[in-house]
């Protein structure tokens, strides 16, 4: 099969489809690999290093979207990539749809085949697609929150974990995910004093046991939001419905009670967000204030650090891609429920029910 890696073109994003490593993988099992000139430059790989591994080189994403079977990026297509998109080309990676309506509707007319990372499930239930940017975005999240807590970000000026006989800073984590362990790990690892807020008393639970007194779990239905949410320094949004749109759970009314030169950085953006007044940022501008809080919004944040990202992301989707190459995506998503659940779009049908549901579509079961 001919699997193609076109260069990301989002604002600011660095990472790579695939690693040479992964190209090596499909090569050596007979694939043609088609990669993008200079695709994973910013991410420390060289076109050297890809031919070194079997790939084949193009100077443009046209070539590669015309001859491509598999389309492997990062990021949802943009605009001008999704008009090279052919009826029956498979797009593997991230899309986030239920927050992408004329992204969604753009697919459906292309007839193409879309499986999404943040679907694909696993026999746990959980998704190991979406788990290592969660874990990157996580930690990422307490580095933003931190340095936007500077005064010259426009925050409050307080240095995270406090100094000698100062307290620091009160950090409150939505969710208790990936996302929510993550940030939890290096918030507890700063000296913060971390509160991680969860609807799930077994959750609390494990992450108590995980990092002891170093956090405090709060079940969401036994705590005043509000209250808690104005006292806090930095609150991370880390709340995720499975490809569904975030729930809202930061009113415009909790922002204006917050503290001046508080920080919000909301990871759920690429989902919508779960803060009523966040709207995606960019890495090269990445805040933003309403009300004197300070937000921190980047829809693409593990794509600051491209290198980590991307060999963590691979290590993830290269046997759903091996599989897809093999045998084909009707065999692969047949015999796995799990690899069918991130069919998203299937040759003009949305068949995932959170994106269906956030847009009044017809539902059609993959």
């Amino acid at each position: 099969m001919i699997v193609g890696v076109p260069k990301e073109i989002k604002p600011q994003e660095h990472r790579v489809g695939l690693t040479p490593n992964s190209v090596k993988i499909l090569a050596e099992k007979g694939h043609v690999v088609l990669i993008q000139e200079n695709s994973g430059f910013e991410a420390g790989f060289t076109n050297d290093d890809y031919i070194s591994a079997g790939a084949k080189i193009t100077n443009t994403a046209e070539e590669i979207f015309k001859k491509a079977e598999i389309i492997v990026k990062v990021k949802e297509p943009q605009m001008n990539e999704v008009k090279m998109i052919r009826e029956g080309q498979i797009i593997y990676t991230y899309l986030h749809l239920a927050a992408a309506k004329e992204l969604t509707n753009e697919l459906i007319k292309s007839k193409s085949i879309c499986i999404a990372y943040e679907t694909v499930t696993d026999e746990n239930g959980k998704l190991p697609l979406l788990a290592p940017m969660s874990a990157v975005a996580g930690r990422m999240s307490i580095q933003a929150g931190a340095h936007s807590l500077e005064k010259n970000q426009k925050g409050r000026g307080l240095l995270l974990g406090g100094a000698p006989g100062v307290e620091p800073a009160k950090v409150v984590i939505l969710g208790g995910g990936v996302v929510g362990e993550n940030a939890a790990m290096i918030a507890t690892g700063m000296q913060g004093k971390v509160y991680v807020v969860d609807k799930s008393k077994e959750r609390l639970k494990e992450l108590h046991e995980m990092f002891g007194d170093k956090i405090i779990p709060t079940e969401s239905n036994k705590i005043d939001l509000k209250k808690l949410v104005s006292e806090c320094d930095l609150l991370v949004g880390g709340v995720l419905v499975p490809g569904a749109e975030a729930p809202k759970l930061i009113t415009k009314e909790m922002i204006k009670n917050m503290k001046r030169g508080s920080v919000v950085v909301d990871v759920a953006i690429d989902q919508g967000g779960c803060v009523e007044t966040s709207k995606p940022t960019t890495h090269a501008n990445p805040t933003y204030l309403v009300n004197d809080v300070v937000h921190y919004c980047v829809a693409n944040m593990p794509g600051g650090v491209p290198r980590t990202s991307t060999m963590a992301l691979n290590k993830a989707t290269l046997p759903l891609l091996v599989e897809l190459a093999d045998q084909g995506y009707k065999k692969t998503l047949k015999s796995n429920k799990h690899y069918l659940a991130g069919l998203n779009i299937y040759r003009g049908k949305v068949c995932y029910k959170g994106v269906a549901d956030a847009f009044n579509l017809e539902f059609f079961p993959p």
